[in-house]
């Protein structure tokens, strides 16, 4: 995530930076180096504000799970977290999810097959 999309995702919250610091658990220190890019933005912190972003969107999509806007095989279905977990709302938010045909091996792979995903076409 860059320095930006933090701070609009921040701003589309409706947030200060003083309280996504609460919000997300972490300094407002830290919330301002994210901001200036002084400092990498970690994963679980990417995670945790692309999830809160989630829950505040109006989706066109939200009745639908991933494999069903997918149109995933049954085999493939099988195989994939989000459908042994029943979440296939939060496909992106759940490491080893069969996205494009494979798991994807880190989050900065996965996110970034993510963001183009009808799934999460919303959060941006």
């Amino acid at each position: 995530m860059e320095k930006k999309d933090f701070a609009a995702i921040r701003k589309k919250l409706g947030k200060t930076q003083k309280e996504t610091a609460t919000l997300l658990g972490i300094s407002l220190k830290a919330v301002c180096s994210y901001e200036q890019g002084w400092r990498t933005i970690p994963t679980h912190v990417e995670r945790q504000l692309l999830f809160l972003l989630t829950r505040k969107r109006k989706s066109s999509t939200k009745s639908q799970n991933c494999w069903e806007l997918k149109n995933c095989p049954e085999e493939r279905r099988n195989e994939c977290p989000a459908w042994e977990f029943n979440s296939g709302k939060f496909c992106w938010f759940i490491s080893g999810t069969i996205c494009e045909c494979a798991a994807q091996k880190s989050w900065n792979e996965k996110i970034l097959i993510c963001r183009n995903c009808i799934v999460m076409k919303d959060t941006k």
